[in-house]
């Protein structure tokens, strides 16, 4: 780890669990003050080191392996600046389209695609892509960054802005720490400033159906700010895979269930928890997350 004489560690190396990263010798990604490079990712799934037969499939699975690293460097797809395709076979590139669309048709970094060989010959693709930390959006929303909780700290701010938006569904720490370890959280602030947050439960079910749901401090609304948080949240369900995705807003927030409505959400159910007064709305959206 590098440090600035005086000042917190600006450099850090990620690990994902891949066999070939101890055996060679390098990190899943580099830490360099706000830039991150995350190196060569292949279709491998780390937990089990197998890999599919099926580009496509190596595809996704690479996606995956690069969301995962960005989460732990504090970023999000949504700060990729530079992403570079490595295949073997040219021709498998084009089958791949619709699934590296959906990470980067929104952000469109720029691209390069090269033709070589790779480590193993099961490998399809490998997936290299060079992020900077800190979503920066237009418009009404300028400056604001967008950052994957990780650390009490942060969940505790992302706690904050859930327990003021939603109180009747307030969380103590330890359940906002359980949320953090089966959802995907993030914070999003402007300069310095915790201005709201957003949760991404992965896809489930036979439908495949994820849940994004965006959160804003009652004094930052009408801004722009829900409108980047549920987009970053919305490409993160895709990357994940998701056939369908839903949120959950309380019925007596009607400016929640206008954004949601705006969105192509519609109702799906209205229901009240066991033993509590307050009325939840579950919305799906109508044409999926394509």
């Amino acid at each position: 780890m590098t440090e600035r004489q005086g000042g917190p560690p600006v450099r850090r190396a990620i690990a994902s669990g891949s066999a070939f990263e101890e055996r060679i010798g390098y990190a899943r990604a580099v830490v360099d003050g706000d830039r991150v490079h995350v190196s060569g990712t292949t279709g491998f799934d780390y937990a089990s080191m197998t890999i599919s037969d099926d580009v496509v499939e190596q595809a996704e699975q690479c996606l995956r392996n690069v969301g995962a690293a960005l989460a732990e460097a504090g970023c999000t797809f949504a700060d990729v600046v530079r992403v570079r395709y490595l295949l073997p076979a040219r021709e498998d590139f084009e089958p791949c389209w619709p699934v590296l669309r959906r990470a980067f048709g929104r952000v469109r970094p720029a691209a390069t695609m090269m033709v070589c060989g790779l480590a193993d010959e099961r490998m399809r693709i490998e997936i290299e892509v060079d992020a900077r930390r800190g979503t920066v959006t237009a418009g009404p929303a300028a400056a604001l960054r967008i950052a994957a909780v990780d650390g009490d700290a942060v969940v505790e701010e992302w706690r904050h802005v859930h327990n003021v938006t939603v109180p009747p569904a307030a969380m103590t720490p330890d359940e906002a720490r359980e949320r953090a370890g089966r959802n995907r959280l993030a914070n999003a602030y402007l300069g310095d400033v915790l201005v709201g947050c957003s949760t991404v439960r992965p896809p489930g079910g036979e439908g495949r159906v994820a849940t994004v749901i965006a959160r804003v401090l009652p004094a930052y609304r009408g801004r722009g700010i829900g409108t980047a948080l549920y987009e970053e949240g919305l490409a993160h369900a895709r990357v994940l895979g998701a056939g369908a995705v839903e949120t959950v807003v309380l019925a007596a927030n009607a400016d929640g269930l206008r954004f949601a409505g705006a969105r192509g959400f519609v109702e799906k159910e209205r229901y009240v928890l066991d033993g509590e007064p307050d009325e939840w709305v579950d919305l799906t959206l109508s044409a999926g997350p394509a």
